[in-house]
């Protein structure tokens, strides 16, 4: 209640928007978007937390997936405006959609955070050993977060049998 009064203070006083980022926010009851709507016999507290249920929406960010075209063509897409903003040296296009997209599914699980930390990482190496660009080699000489290593295995066995595909008939739109 102390963290719910003190955001309802910063939104009031403040022209700011506040983001709230992390895995299972609502599970965690940290947005309160299940909360009852009656104040019927509600205490101080139930109010204080209706408050902030009114002021905050809840968006979900699922992984991309690749189960159809649709599905493909936003990753690949994804993959497309990524690669566009890439500071590389010796990148060129379709270093990510092209060359590297079911390996980047493969490690990220499509999750956009194990996505951008690869990347990241990759750039990072990229830079300091001057090679200027990202490949698989140079990807896989370091880990990421436990889950995508964790499920990296399956997704690589789907690939290799071709139940899974990254690439989709259609070229990705990169606004």
């Amino acid at each position: 209640m102390e963290i719910s009064n003190h955001f309802k203070y910063v939104s009031n006083e403040f022209p700011v928007t506040l983001l709230f980022i992390g895995i299972g926010l609502g599970d965690r009851g940290v947005l309160m978007e299940d909360l009852c709507c009656s104040l019927e016999g509600a205490g101080y507290g139930d109010i204080v937390l209706e408050q902030t249920a009114r002021r905050t929406t809840m968006l979900e960010m699922r992984p991309y997936g690749l189960q159809n075209d649709k599905e493909r063509c936003q990753w690949n897409a994804l993959l497309a405006t990524v690669e566009q903003r890439l500071v590389l040296g010796a990148k060129h296009q379709g270093m990510l959609v092209e060359d590297l997209s079911e390996y980047l599914y493969e490690r990220s699980t499509g999750h956009i955070g194990s996505l951008m930390e690869l990347i990241r990482r990759g750039c990072a190496r990229a830079v300091r050993t001057g090679t200027e660009t990202l490949n698989r080699k140079m990807l896989d000489s370091f880990r990421i977060d436990s889950a995508a290593e964790k499920a990296r295995k399956e997704l690589a066995a789907a690939f290799r049998t071709r139940r899974l595909r990254a690439r989709s008939a259609r070229p990705p739109r990169v606004s």
